[in-house]
């Protein structure tokens, strides 16, 4: 494949994609301005339908928002001096920077920086279908629904006259199979995810600056 494939493939995703996606390249940020980078890859990887790339990333920045939602809830939002910076931020970093991702949904649940809906999807759905779906390579829930056995046909490419045999394969469990709904499941939930969690940003952002004024 040449560059010109490539280039061509590329133009037409950004085509297809740029107005609806557009929204998320100008928004701004006041406490969670690290993020900026991180929803512009996140962008791009859904401009081009890099969707598994997309979701992952998003895991990332979900992880990363809620670590410092629980740090900046102890530490304030204020100006703080650069010489007072490794004082201010030592001790939340130690207590809340290895959380695992249940743990921090709950504690910003307790500390009213989420809501409780909010916490049902991160915690039920969120955590069971996007991080350990993709993050943690974890395919079993996002497959569950599918049948454990479905029927198919095995032919002869050398005898294309030979009567077909029929054969039962389980989806669940065949690494093929599993690709294939993986790769469909985040053509359907890339755009969504993201875009959930983009707004939760904001979201938590309101309530630390209610919080905190």
């Amino acid at each position: 494949m040449n560059k010109e494939v490539f280039q061509q493939s590329f133009k037409e995703k950004i085509d297809t994609n740029f107005i609806e996606l557009s929204k998320y390249y100008e928004f701004n940020l006041e406490i969670f301005c690290e993020f900026s980078t991180l929803i512009f890859e996140i962008n791009n990887c859904l401009l081009l339908e890099l969707n598994r790339a997309a979701i992952t990333l998003t895991n990332h920045l979900l992880e990363r928002l809620l670590k410092l939602a629980l740090i900046q809830n102890e530490v304030g939002i204020g100006p703080i001096e650069l010489k007072k910076l490794n004082k201010a931020f030592l001790e939340p970093n130690k207590k809340y920077g290895t959380n695992d991702l249940g743990n921090s949904i709950e504690k910003c649940k307790k500390l009213e920086l989420i809501s409780e809906e909010e916490k049902l999807m991160l915690f039920d759905k969120i955590r069971v279908l996007m991080r350990n779906g993709f993050s943690h390579a974890d395919s079993s829930k996002i497959l569950a629904h599918l049948p454990d056995n479905i029927k198919m046909n095995s032919g002869d490419l050398s005898n294309p006259n030979k009567k077909l045999k029929e054969v039962n394969l389980n989806p669940k469990i065949i690494p093929t199979f599993q690709a294939l709904q993986m790769e469909s499941f985040a053509k359907n939930n890339a755009k969504p995810y993201f875009d959930y969690i983009f707004y939760l940003i904001f979201r938590i952002e309101t309530r630390l600056k209610e919080k905190l004024k």
